[in-house]
């Protein structure tokens, strides 16, 4: 093992994912020299293993089951997907896996690429492990970010390893349909693989231990998803769990809860992520390796004054555009903070991440698909706020009919009765992914339900739902 001397730098960078490239490229901005750190590939999960290229299969999808809502279209697609030309798609999307255009982009902001295993040394210190074993240490005079994301979580079950489980890397990078699914889990990758995999040729089995299907949104959501994925093929089991699982012959084997054996040719555990955060040092600056970090609404580390920890690491909302987000607050808070500037933490302030509490967004791009913001009704009633649910169905709203014959799909909006402002909104329907926006501004700018009346949606859109939705809270 060869030891360089040690590199400054005004704020270092461990983990080069959208998290860490957008803190990066904030902090390079505010003119602060900037090292980034990354042990695959410049770019992370969501880029290679998660939201390109599982959006990029689910596209094809979507789009077959919107066109088999309109007649004069629908005969022309009722055979099966091009497999293959999906699959090659998604390569696509994913840059087949090879980072050359995000270290060039990396480049461009002035920031500096280590390529290798980065840790903790100690307070604003990074040592980088390379493959060659050459180790460099990087000091950095303001701040260090931890922006290291999350890995699957795998259950406890003897001889799993064995199994060579597939986990959500495997379920959308697999270069090839299998057979046979068995999906276990009833989150967002269970669902939007079970779906991306049915329509491709496999015949999936899902194994939900608890009631439903996305559980963390409102019921409805789950209930209309699990509704489809049935009706498109899928063996949705709720209330199961997975006793044993074992490889026999290349055969996966699974003895569930009810005793029931189901076999498979490819098995995915979509059961949860746990911190990426059991090999960084967290050690030697007193922290408990492989936990989560607890951050402030700067995204800086409790206790410290020079450690953030930036994205999922925090766990406020595994998700990517959250995550950029944050990034985008923390990389402010840092250049403020190493410049001597004013930094504006009240809440919706410049240097803090309300939205991570208020007005988190989240699409799930299964057919239909569920698309929610803020506050489920639960959720607001369990947070002390006095609320009323309203709820609609699109079949009132012109534009859905348009969209598609057939169209089914709910919405929610959780209206704070002190205050008359939306707490959540919840979409379910084909295409309401894109609805989730104008949601997202209402929740987030906290816009009285009064000033909403004055926002008129475009006839004959889908946006109608709007419409319904104050009709329906001011008639009742």
């Amino acid at each position: 093992m060869t030891e360089t001397e040690s590199i400054a730098y005004d704020v270092v960078v461990i983990g080069g994912g959208p998290v860490g490239e957008n803190v990066a490229d904030r902090t390079r901005a505010a003119g602060l020299t900037t090292a980034l750190v990354e042990s695959e590939l410049l770019g992370g999960e969501c880029s290679y293993w998660a939201c390109m290229p599982s959006k990029a299969l689910l596209r094809p999808v979507i789009a077959q089951a919107d066109a088999r809502r309109l007649p004069g279209l629908a005969q022309a697609v009722q055979g099966p997907l091009d497999a293959p030309a999906v699959l090659a798609r998604r390569n696509y999307f994913a840059a087949d896996w090879k980072d050359d255009g995000q270290v060039g982009w990396l480049e461009g902001t002035g920031a500096v690429l280590y390529r290798g295993q980065g840790r903790l040394a100690g307070p604003r210190t990074v040592t980088v492990t390379g493959s060659d074993g050459t180790v460099t240490t990087l000091t950095a005079r303001h701040a260090v970010a931890v922006s290291t994301g999350t890995r699957a979580q795998l259950p406890d079950l003897p001889g799993l390893a064995e199994v060579r489980p597939w986990t959500s890397r495997e379920a959308t990078s697999a270069q090839a349909v299998p057979g046979r699914l068995i999906v276990v889990g009833g989150g967002v990758v269970a669902t939007e693989m079970a779906t991306a995999w049915q329509a491709l040729g496999s015949r999936v089995t899902m194994l939900v231990r608890g009631k439903g299907l996305l559980n963390r949104m409102e019921p409805f959501a789950g209930e209309l998803v699990a509704e489809a994925l049935t009706e498109a093929g899928v063996d949705v089991r709720t209330g199961t769990s997975v006793e044993s699982v074992s490889r026999e012959n290349g055969t996966v084997v699974v003895v569930t809860s009810a005793g029931d054996r189901i076999e498979g040719d490819e098995i995915l555990f979509a059961t949860g992520r746990v911190p990426h955060t059991d090999d960084i040092g967290l050690e030697t600056v007193g922290l408990e390796p492989g936990s989560w970090l607890d951050v402030d609404d700067s995204l800086r580390v409790t206790g410290t004054d020079w450690l953030y920890g930036v994205g999922d690491v925090n766990h406020r909302a595994l998700l990517t555009h959250q995550g950029k987000y944050q990034a985008r607050v923390a990389g402010a808070a840092i250049a403020a903070r190493a410049t001597g500037g004013t930094v504006a933490e009240e809440p919706w302030g410049a240097h803090a991440a309300t939205a991570d509490h208020d007005a988190v967004p989240q699409v799930v791009f299964t057919d239909p698909e569920a698309a929610a913001v803020g506050l489920s009704l639960a959720e607001a009633e369990q947070a002390g706020h006095r609320v009323r649910a309203v709820d609609v169905e699109f079949s009132s709203v012109a534009g859905a009919g348009l969209y598609g014959d057939g169209y089914k799909g709910r919405a929610r909006m959780v209206v704070d009765l002190e205050d008359e402002i939306l707490r959540g909104v919840t979409f379910v329907g084909p295409g309401v992914g894109e609805l989730i926006h104008s949601a997202t501004v209402a929740v987030a700018g906290q816009v009285p339900v009064s000033r909403l009346w004055h926002v008129v949606p475009s006839y004959p859109t889908l946006s109608e739902v709007w419409l319904r939705l104050l009709e329906a809270y001011r008639d009742n």
